[in-house]
């Protein structure tokens, strides 16, 4: 399956949803429109060229292990070292250290073409720029010195080593552990599972950020260290150097995802070093953890993305039926599918979840840059407490959405879609278990009512749904967006009084945090990006007004958010009555009487 990064729809929302150009110029870091459309141009064809064509092939190759060795299927190390010397590995990375400094606006963009040229690909970079986070904010001099700038180029790669048999989202349950040594290193023992790109052929070295225990640690979580344990220990010169003492185990085989080598990682003894404080671990690692969930939804956005283009390619081509209407093409022996309403409601759907969650994926990329880059402290403080609003709510929706929108690329292909020749059932296997990974959806769900809406008893929600009433309050006068407005607007005060509602229930009885979790966040997801849609209408319709050409396109997106209200939208309705039937019918069958 070919895949075209959708390059206009990208430059829509950079340049007149988000002002890139603007961001840039306040972070200092001398980018300009026409060097950001130059790269991403770039980044077109590098992922459509060189990714792509190895996507099939890596799902049907698979990895290998032998003798503790991974090898990836055939094209990726060749296309990563093209990664990696055309300076793709280093565009996020802080400039001391050789890195570019691009924004994650503008990055995040290249990586939705990453995702969706070849999930299996990018996953062995992912986690490399979180290593790059963790250890840039929280390592010592030392440590950066000499693995940063390896990192960075990504000539070495990194991994995020969290997960043990027995202790999957209960990190209170870990058991490798660190022993100090007389040099100020540890000795690192324990196995860890799950590990994302943890031994494979591409890169000169693997850096490994392992959670552990030091001997003296008090219990639960606030007793977990992390450390840095790399495959080989680097030389004073830079190089790699003594292999440490850890080997690849076994390698997962998977539904999906079959390219990308997800390793069983034992740890004899390695030698390591604390990355941070002691017994500070998960702090640090929380570090990366928020931009690797970011990176997940982006996965579930650029699998959407491909699967949107394979719909709309078959919908076009599949010849079947006549219209309900009557012919369409009577030239042609039957009409191809786009016209039936059925394949519309499923193409429009596809179109409108991925147009949408990549404007929430903009404005959550600029929370992100603006909490690290702003000149002034008060401004990144909010940015960080809104990024960490909107964190789980991209990882959850956007890969919930992925999934729904490569089914519903099944869908469309019909039979054709059930078979490996199309690709569309592997879209739908490689999205599944980015609702998985870096904390389940379920997870995700309740570190938003947790942590977001009940720690500070709706504040920071409170503040985000009145920006977007304001930008209601804007249109609503405009008589062609008066009635978008509206819809907007009423959903909105919906929200509010839900979360009022929900803060009320979960203090009258905890279970209702679980109860109602997944619903609320679907449901202020969907409201989320009925706001979004209603920004890019009226950008739309400014520029219609304005006589600026393309009308075809500023057309095509005032109808894509009158579908979304119409059609998608009315979704939350029905999230909306699942909150209110409340936890009582949820834990009121005994357990027992599960059994069958």
């Amino acid at each position: 399956m070919e895949y075209k990064a959708p390059l206009r729809d990208m430059r829509f929302v950079l340049h007149e949803l988000f002002d890139a150009t603007g961001h840039c110029e306040l972070l200092g870091n001398g980018l300009d429109r026409e060097l950001i459309d130059g790269v991403l141009e770039e980044a077109a064809r590098y992922t459509g060229g060189e990714i792509a064509p190895l996507n099939r092939n890596s799902d049907e190759e698979g990895v290998t292990l032998e003798n503790g060795e991974v090898r990836t299927p055939q094209g990726f190390v060749e296309a990563y070292k093209q990664y990696v010397d055309n300076g793709w590995a280093s565009m996020t990375g802080p400039t001391e250290y050789g890195g570019q400094g691009f924004p994650q606006l503008v990055a995040s963009n290249f990586h939705e073409m990453l995702m969706g040229a070849s999930l299996s690909f990018r996953i062995y970079s992912g986690l490399t720029e979180g290593a790059v986070l963790a250890l840039y904010k929280h390592g010592s001099e030392e440590l950066k010195n000499a693995y940063l700038e390896k990192l960075v180029s990504g000539r070495w790669s990194g991994t995020m080593c969290l997960t043990e048999p027995q202790a999957g989202t209960d990190l209170a349950l870990l058991r490798t552990r660190a022993e100090p040594q007389a040099d100020g290193s540890y000795t690192v023992s324990g196995s860890k599972i799950f590990i994302s790109g943890g031994e494979h052929d591409m890169s000169e070295n693997i850096v490994h950020l392992v959670l552990a225990r030091l001997p003296d640690a008090p219990a639960g979580v606030k007793g977990i260290s992390l450390l840095l344990v790399p495959k080989f220990i680097a030389n004073a010169d830079g190089t790699p150097g003594e292999r440490n003492a850890l080997s690849c185990g076994a390698i997962e085989h998977k539904m999906g995802i079959k390219g990308a080598a997800t390793c069983v990682m034992n740890f004899d003894g390695a030698t390591g070093w604390v990355v941070g404080e002691p017994n500070q671990g998960l702090a640090c690692m929380f570090t990366m953890m928020n931009d690797a969930r970011f990176q997940v939804g982006l996965q579930g956005l650029g699998i959407a993305e491909q699967a949107y283009q394979g719909s709309l390619a078959y919908a076009r081509e599949r010849l079947q039926s006549r219209g309900l209407a009557g012919a369409q093409h009577p030239d042609k022996v039957a009409d191809p599918i786009i016209v039936h309403p059925d394949v519309r409601r499923m193409l429009l759907t596809q179109k409108t979840l991925v147009e949408g969650s990549r404007m929430l994926a903009a404005y959550c990329a600029r929370q992100l840059d603006l909490e690290h880059g702003h000149p002034e402290p008060s401004y990144r403080k909010a940015a960080s407490k809104r990024a960490a609003l909107l964190i789980p709510i991209v990882k959850a929706f956007f890969t919930d959405m992925g999934q729904e929108v490569a089914s519903l690329g099944v869908q469309v292909y019909g039979g054709h879609g059930y078979i490996r020749e199309w690709g569309m059932e592997q879209l739908m296997r490689d999205s599944r278990i980015t609702q998985l990974y870096e904390g389940t959806n379920g997870i995700q769900a309740l570190d938003y009512i947790r942590r977001k809406l009940l720690g500070d008893g709706g504040a920071e929600l409170s503040a985000f749904q009145a920006e977007f009433s304001e930008v209601c309050d804007r249109q609503i006068d405009r008589p062609a967006l008066h009635d978008m407005a509206s819809k907007v607007q009423a959903r909105i005060g919906e929200w509010r009084e839900l979360s009022a509602e929900i803060i009320a229930a979960t203090g009258r009885d905890p279970q209702e945090i679980g109860a109602v979790s997944v619903d609320f966040l679907q449901y202020s997801a969907y409201v989320l990006l009925a706001g979004l849609w209603l920004q890019a209408a009226a950008r739309a319709q400014d520029a219609l007004e304005q006589g600026s050409g393309e009308e075809a396109f500023y057309q095509a997106k005032l109808a894509s958010a009158d579908f979304y209200l119409r059609r998608v939208l009315p979704r939350a309705s029905a999230h909306r009555e699942a909150i209110k039937g409340g936890a009582e019918c949820l834990m009121a069958l005994p357990e027992t009487d599960f059994a069958f």
